[in-house]
């Protein structure tokens, strides 16, 4: 048993290309590629902030509130909040992934 020959690796032919690569590089197709039928699924969240159409405008006084607040020591996190949040999206991302 040779070390570094897996069997679901092509094997080498003269060149340092696969064989399967040099066949789709004749034939015109890409080595190696992502399959066709791949897709992906973006949370509305997501689409919005690709979209450039979100409705909230930066808030440069507020960021400097929050920054204030940090330096100063007195900013509060409401840890219920987050984490009320990331169970929302968490239960949202399985909801589409199984459905």
């Amino acid at each position: 048993m040779k070390i570094g020959n897996t069997p679901d690796k092509p094997a080498k032919v003269s060149g340092g290309t696969s064989q399967v690569a040099g066949e789709a590089a004749k034939a015109g197709a890409p080595a190696a590629g992502p399959d066709a039928s791949t897709q992906v699924a973006l949370s509305s969240a997501a689409a919005t902030l690709l979209s450039g159409n979100s409705s909230a405008e930066f808030d440069s006084a507020k960021v400097d509130r929050i920054s204030k607040a940090i330096a100063d020591g007195t900013y509060s996190i409401n840890a219920d909040a987050i984490a009320d949040k990331l169970i929302s999206n968490a239960q949202e991302l399985l909801g589409k992934s199984q459905g």
